[in-house]
C-alpha cells in the first residue's frame, strides 16, 4: 500500500505539447460562456429595438385623438381601432391616457405612472421597464401638452391658463422580445458549437507540427553513435531551441576534448606502465630460473625496484586524476601553508639523505606570520610533494635543494618556491613538461613524468600561478638549477 500511495503522489512528468495545449484551450474555453452571455445581451438590445419603436408609434398615434371639448380634454378611440391595438397573438398591449388632473380618461385603471411626472416635459416620448399584473412589460409615454382655454371669450382682465399636460401611456410583455433574442443567439451560437471543435482541432495540429522538428532533433540524437562528437546541426531546428542546441554543442565540444584527454593520457599511462610490469615480469622469471643465492637476491632486489617504480607510477596517476576530479567540487578551508609544508619536507628528509641532498627550508616558522590560504589542504600537500619530489629526483648527489615560502611585501601575495642544483629545464621545454608524461631530454632519472601536471592542475584550481627560470645557486656555477615559483592569488 504505502509504495501504491508513493506513486499515486508522485508529481507526473511535464509535458511540453500538454503544457501549451492547455494554456491556449482554456482561455478559448472560459471565454466561449463569456462570449455566450455577451451575444444574449447584445440580442437583447437589437431584438428590443423594432417593438420600441412601435411602442413610440402607438403612443404617438394615441396622442392625435386627444381633443379639447367646453374646456375638457376627451380622448375618443372607437372599438375597431381598441381592437386593432390589442391584436397581437404573442403579447398583451396595455394603453392608459390620464388627464390634466391625473383623471382616469381611457385604457387601464392598474397601468403604473412614470416616476417622473414632476419632471414631465411635453412632446418627448420615453421608454421605460414596470410591471403589471405581475407581468414584466416595456412601456412608451409622453406628455401632450392641451390649450384648455375652450371655446368661450374670455374677459381681458382675465389670467390665461397655463397649458395642462396629458399622460398617454403604452404598455407591452416581453415575449416577442424575448424570442427573437433567442432567435438571434441561436444563430450565433448554433455555428460555434460546430467552429469550436474545429478551433480545438486546428490548433492540436498546430501544435503537433510546431513541435515536429523537436521530435526530429530527438530522433537525431538518438541514431548518433556513442563516440560521435561532432555539433548537431541547428538549420532546420525553430529558432526558440537555437540556443538549446548551441548548448548540447558546447557540451559535446568540451566532452571531445575530455574524452581526448582521457584516451590519451589511458594510451600514456598504459605505455608507462608496461616497462616496470615487463620488468616485473622478467625478473620473476629469472628469480624462478636461478639457483645462485646471490643472484636470486639481484633478482629479487630488481623485483623490488621494479615494484617501487610502479607503484610510484599508480600513485601518481591516482593522484592527478583524484586532481582532476576534485576540480568539479573543490572543498577549500582555511590552510595554513607553514604546516603543509613542515610535514612535507619531513617526509622527503630521508630521501634527501639518501640521495646525500642538502634539503633547506627558507621561511617563517609556524605562528610567526601570517600564512593562510582558501584552499584544499591535500591538494596543497600534493603540490608540495610533486616539487620536491621532482626536485630531488634531478638534483644529483651532494646537491642543494632549497624550499622558500613567503610573502610579496608588495602584493601582499603568497609565494612558494622550491630551488635545485639539478640540470635545469631548457627553455623551449618549460611548457611540455607540464605535459603528463613528458621528460626533459638529455636526463635518465627514474620517474613517472607525472608531477609537474599534477602542480599545474592542482594550482589553476587555487588560482596559482606557476614560473619556471634558473635557479644558477652560488657554489655550483656548472649547473643552472631550476626554480619553480608558485603564486597564489589571495590569502585566507
Amino acid at each position: 500500500m504505502g509504495a501504491i500511495a508513493l506513486r499515486l503522489f508522485q508529481r507526473a512528468r511535464r509535458s511540453l505539447f500538454g503544457e501549451i495545449l492547455d494554456w491556449m484551450l482554456t482561455p478559448l474555453l472560459l471565454l466561449w460562456p463569456i462570449s455566450l452571455a455577451l451575444t444574449w445581451l447584445v440580442a437583447q438590445n437589437i431584438a428590443g429595438k423594432p417593438f420600441d419603436r412601435a411602442l413610440e408609434y402607438n403612443v404617438q398615434a394615441l396622442a392625435k385623438l386627444l381633443v379639447v371639448k367646453n374646456n375638457q380634454v376627451q380622448f375618443n378611440l372607437t372599438a375597431p381601432a381598441r381592437e386593432i391595438l390589442r391584436a397581437d397573438d404573442t403579447d398583451q398591449i396595455y394603453y392608459q391616457v390620464m388627464g390634466t388632473h391625473g383623471e382616469y380618461l381611457s385604457g387601464e385603471h392598474d397601468l403604473p405612472a412614470p416616476a417622473d411626472e414632476e419632471g414631465a416635459s411635453e412632446g418627448a416620448v420615453r421608454l421605460r421597464e414596470d410591471v403589471i399584473r405581475g407581468e414584466d412589460v416595456r412601456v412608451a409615454y409622453t406628455w401632450i401638452k392641451v390649450d384648455m382655454k375652450g371655446t368661450g371669450q374670455l374677459p381681458v382682465s382675465a389670467p390665461v391658463p397655463a397649458p395642462a399636460l396629458v399622460l398617454v401611456q403604452v404598455a407591452e410583455t416581453l415575449e416577442k422580445r424575448k424570442t427573437l433574442a433567442t432567435e438571434i443567439v441561436k444563430g450565433t451560437m448554433v455555428p460555434q458549437f460546430v467552429t469550436l471543435p474545429l478551433a480545438v482541432l486546428l490548433v492540436w495540429l498546430a501544435l503537433v507540427r510546431g513541435i515536429k522538428p523537436l521530435a526530429q532533433l530527438e530522433r537525431r540524437i538518438r541514431a548518433r553513435k556513442p563516440d560521435d562528437m561532432s555539433p548537431l546541426d541547428d538549420t532546420d531546428v525553430p529558432e526558440e531551441v537555437v540556443p538549446l542546441v548551441d548548448s548540447v554543442n558546447d557540451l559535446l565540444s568540451r566532452l571531445k576534448v575530455s574524452l581526448s584527454t582521457q584516451k590519451r593520457f589511458l594510451a600514456d599511462a598504459a605505455h608507462q606502465l608496461k616497462t616496470p610490469l615487463a620488468g616485473l615480469s622478467m625478473q620473476a622469471d629469472l628469480a624462478q630460473r636461478e639457483t645462485n643465492a646471490e643472484e636470486l637476491k639481484k633478482s629479487l632486489k630488481h623485483i623490488g625496484q621494479s615494484s617501487i617504480r610502479a607503484t610510484h607510477t599508480v600513485n601518481q596517476l591516482l593522484a592527478l586524476a583524484r586532481a582532476e576530479t576534485a576540480g568539479r567540487a573543490l572543498v577549500k578551508h582555511r590552510v595554513d601553508m607553514v604546516r603543509i609544508v613542515s610535514e612535507v619536507m619531513a617526509d622527503s628528509v630521508p630521501r634527501a639523505l639518501e640521495k646525500k641532498i642538502d634539503l633547506g627550508y627558507d621561511g617563517p616558522a609556524a605562528g610567526e606570520q601570517p600564512t593562510f590560504l582558501q584552499g584544499n589542504p591535500t591538494l596543497l600537500g600534493e603540490l608540495v610533494r610533486n616539487l620536491l619530489d621532482n626536485a630531488l629526483n634531478y638534483t644529483p648527489e651532494h646537491g642543494h635543494v632549497t624550499l622558500r615560502l613567503l610573502v610579496d611585501r608588495f602584493s601582499g601575495v603568497l609565494v612558494l618556491i622550491v630551488e635545485d642544483s639539478g640540470p635545469g629545464i631548457p627553455e623551449s621545454e618549460r611548457e611540455l613538461v607540464f605535459q603528463p608524461f613528458y621528460r626533459a631530454l638529455g636526463t635518465n632519472v627514474d620517474g613517472s613524468g607525472l608531477g609537474l601536471a599534477i602542480v599545474l592542475e592542482i594550482a589553476q584550481q587555487h588560482g596559482a600561478t606557476i614560473l619556471i627560470e634558473n635557479a644558477s645557486l652560488p657554489g655550483h656555477p656548472e649547473t643552472p638549477g631550476t626554480r619553480i615559483t608558485v603564486r597564489f592569488a589571495g590569502m585566507g
